[in-house]
């Protein structure tokens, strides 16, 4: 199968009142974790490398963009590849001359009116690249390792800076916080409702690990069209390796523990996929603690 745009998957879950499901992937293992689950759920996903992968990469995006771009094309189902969080505007560049069609330009860090027009002068370039644009208004608490719950997007201020850049998807403070390793968070649904109506382009939602099976479901319900998962799957990955080598700490060979690492983040992709498409999980919520 031809490997899927971030674009059209978005754009169907929109009008299908469903959710899409995006994972960070870091190593290989984790891609093909993700393909796997997405096979086996007969689900569409979309792969994430962030600035912050290819900075743990030496910097270079190629290799594994390549890697996963392969994967996505060999998939048996609708899978895209997607740059998150990029920063820097050199790295933007670079991922689209890879071939990269969609990209998450981050410039929230920035005060508003830089933020607007950083972004919309980073939309002109990629629009005219026919490369899809997501970006983010307003910080989402976590990125400074801490949780801020207080964050939230004004409806006003989101539908004003979507038309001022053109973005083509907007993700949005709604009391998710990037790296959280609990599923504490609690979402303000009514808000996400409001966002929905103020902006004409989908939503998205970042910090997802730490929500819990429903709040997650109801956000969906909501308007969020784009669910973005990265945590979830490290703590997967980070369980299973230290359960496997402290069942054997003679083990050397790194097979032996990322086939296990590998297969943990397959299950928790899966639960998550099952969760944000809005279909029944047989496991409740208990089957998503390490999501």
């Amino acid at each position: 199968m031809t490997a899927a745009v971030t674009a059209e998957l978005v754009t169907a879950a929109r009008a299908g009142g469903h959710g899409v499901a995006a994972f960070n992937v870091i190593t290989l293992e984790h891609a093909e974790a993700i393909i796997t689950a997405a096979e086996a759920a007969g689900l569409p996903v979309i792969l994430q490398v962030s600035e912050n992968a290819v900075a743990f990469h030496g910097g270079r995006p190629e290799p594994l963009l390549a890697a996963v771009a392969a994967l996505a094309h060999a998939a048996g189902v609708p899978a895209a590849v997607h740059l998150d969080h990029v920063e820097s505007e050199d790295l933007l560049r670079a991922g689209v001359a890879a071939g990269v069609r969609s990209v998450m330009f981050d410039a929230s860090k920035l005060p508003y009116e830089q933020n607007v027009a950083a972004t919309a002068r980073m939309v002109r370039w990629a629009h005219a690249r026919d490369v899809w644009v997501e970006a983010e208004l307003g910080e989402v608490g976590g990125k400074d390792g801490a949780h801020a719950p207080g964050v939230r997007t004004e409806p006003a201020e989101a539908a004003a800076f979507t038309a001022a850049t053109g973005v083509d998807a907007l993700a949005v403070a709604v009391g998710s916080s990037h790296a959280m390793t609990e599923r504490t968070a609690r979402l303000d649904h009514e808000l996400i409702a409001r966002l929905r109506d103020a902006v004409p382009v989908p939503l998205v939602l970042h910090g997802s690990s730490g929500v819990p099976d429903e709040e997650l479901r109801a956000a969906v319900a909501a308007g969020m069209a784009k669910v973005n998962i990265g945590t979830a799957l490290n703590i997967a990955f980070t369980g299973a390796v230290r359960e496997r080598l402290g069942a054997d700490p003679a083990v050397v060979d790194p097979r032996r523990y990322l086939r296990a690492a590998r297969e943990a983040m397959a299950g928790a992709a899966g639960h998550l996929l099952e969760v944000v498409a809005g279909r029944p999980t047989g496991g409740g919520q208990g089957a998503g603690r390490t999501a």
